[in-house]
């Protein structure tokens, strides 16, 4: 049985990324919104121009990894190399203010009530 991305031509990878194996910027998690701010243009490879009309919403790093089936960290080179032409921005989940009433939903929630869930969880 063969997994995508995990048993890929070790050599597409490497053309991939020109044989880097860590992206210019650390900006980049497994959350980190990326958004296109350009269409794709002639000689990007066809990885990057499917990043760049995949991410014309807002879209997190590991669903652009699981969409090209390349490794998230293949894809962080990519994203770094889109980053780096200005062709991308990127956006950090906020953290959300405990005394804010009416945060975001979209805001991540704080590590007290993550620890919380997970002492929950633990005591099933």
């Amino acid at each position: 049985m063969s997994r995508p991305g995990r048993d890929d031509d070790p050599d597409r990878l490497y053309t991939l990324t020109g044989g880097r194996s860590r992206p210019d910027f650390d900006r980049f998690d497994l959350v980190t919104l990326v958004v296109s701010e350009s269409e794709p243009t002639s000689g990007m490879s066809s990885e990057q121009a499917a990043i760049l009309t995949m991410c014309r919403a807002p879209t997190a790093v590991v669903e652009i990894a699981a969409e090209l089936r390349i490794p998230v960290g293949i894809t962080t080179i990519l994203l770094s190399d889109l980053l780096h032409a200005g062709k991308i921005t990127v956006r950090h989940p906020t953290v959300a203010d405990p005394g804010e009433p009416g945060a975001p939903w979209t805001a991540m929630p704080d590590t007290t009530t993550l620890e919380k869930v997970l002492v929950g969880l633990r005591s099933l």
